[in-house]
């Protein structure tokens, strides 16, 4: 079928879709070379706690420019640890965005203290820093900002505000690393930064996430934590019986990586710049395809960032469209375009509801949300499957046009 006849009625509505097999949101690259550095480490004496956990952390350090980097079971749990390791307390406030996964928020809330949500960029969909300043009491500890898709916050305003107020920033760059800001890679700008490896991050581990830090207080703090409280360390340990001897010293939990995660890393570590390579390659041939078309707000594009591109989200304009989201979506999905959408705001899910969380904290946020959709962008991606995310795009969009 010529790509001139998918153009008419949505598949929706009974017409031919785009392709035939669904193309993910998202989706890993699993090479030969990752399969051979995991079973290297299946033929070795350590599944976990061994060797291979402090190489991968020691590339990652060295990619971002950092001074250290402890590597976690996942993302969420490094998250936490890096709540833990500043001693969030109840009754503790950080500030931190409404559109991030509900996992940024909940590493406050496993402390005892309360996430305060303040309001995005309407252009970055980042936090927004007067929001931000807005927010800031005297029981205000961190500030805890989420690179959306990829893009750095505003690394300068935020730790202007930070260092005015005796402030900690704790970034949630899940979606980032390799992005940098002002020519600075990411994880080395924060206090602490969080990566996550999930399948659809830039790299993965299967399931792992790591923080990177320059301070040596804080590092020693994230090694403890993710450790049950436990050191071994003799200069540490309150008494010293012998090379048998450890001390629980605080409660923590058993958040460790895996060799296995850790070989896995190490691999991917090695494609990460060919795998950002073609993640900017894809939002560069989405950018000009859907330039010219009014009703669609494609991502912003600068020089004083450069972004991962984890995610490509696009919005519609609600006046230039004749269906709403739902309907988009599903037309969309109708098409095999695994669309999805990144997020619904925190503050608006049922637990959070609970806590006494109310609608219209984040107007912005909100409003963003209500025409979000996220294209399909991995490097496994061909270019006959950006093709078809674009031609289904155009032809849903086309079909719901407000004449005029």
């Amino acid at each position: 079928m010529s790509r001139q006849n998918k153009q008419g009625t949505p598949a929706l509505l009974g017409g031919e879709p785009v392709r035939q097999n669904l193309l993910p949101y998202s989706r890993q690259s699993i090479s030969d070379a990752d399969c051979q550095a995991v079973l290297r480490v299946l033929r070795t004496d350590y599944l976990t706690t061994g060797p291979t956990i402090a190489q991968f952390e020691a590339a990652v350090a060295n990619y971002v420019g950092a001074k250290y980097a402890v590597a976690f079971s996942n993302g969420t749990s490094a998250l936490h640890t890096a709540c833990q390791a500043i001693d969030l307390r109840p009754g503790d406030e950080v500030i931190t965005t409404p559109l991030t996964f509900a996992a940024t928020a909940n590493a406050v809330l496993y402390t005892g203290a309360r996430p305060v949500f303040a309001d995005i960029s309407a252009h970055t969909y980042n936090l927004d820093p007067l929001s931000l300043s807005a927010h800031i009491t005297a029981r205000t500890r961190a500030i805890l900002p989420v690179d959306f898709a990829g893009r750095p916050v505003d690394h300068d305003k935020i730790r202007h505000i930070a260092k005015q107020h005796g402030l900690i920033v704790i970034e949630d760059a899940a979606h980032a690393l390799g992005s940098s800001y002002h020519g600075k890679k990411v994880g080395a700008l924060a206090d602490l930064t969080m990566f996550s490896f999930h399948p659809v991050k830039a790299i993965t581990t299967g399931e792992g996430g790591i923080i990177t830090t320059d301070q040596t207080a804080l590092y020693e703090r994230l090694l403890q934590f993710r450790s049950h409280g436990i050191t071994r360390d003799p200069a540490k340990c309150q008494r010293y019986e012998g090379d048998w001897y450890y001390e629980m010293q605080c409660l923590g939990f058993n958040y460790r990586m895996t060799d296995l995660q850790a070989a896995l890393g190490i691999s991917q570590m090695h494609r990460l710049d060919s795998f950002l390579t073609r993640r900017r390659e894809i939002a560069g041939l989405y950018h000009a395809a859907f330039q010219g078309m009014e009703a669609l707000i494609t991502p912003p594009r600068d020089d004083e960032v450069q972004s991962g591109w984890h995610l490509y989200v696009i919005q519609f304009v609600p006046q230039l469209v004749s269906a709403n989201r739902k309907t988009i979506f599903d037309a969309l999905r109708a098409e095999n375009i695994g669309v999805n959408v990144h997020y619904i705001p925190v503050y608006k899910h049922p637990y959070y509801r609970d806590l006494g969380y109310v609608a219209g904290l984040c107007p912005i946020a909100e409003r963003t949300y209500e025409t979000m959709l996220t294209l399909p962008l991995f490097p496994a991606m061909t270019d006959h499957d950006v093709d078809d995310v674009i031609a289904a795009v155009r032809k849903v969009f086309n079909y719901y046009r407000v004449p005029g």
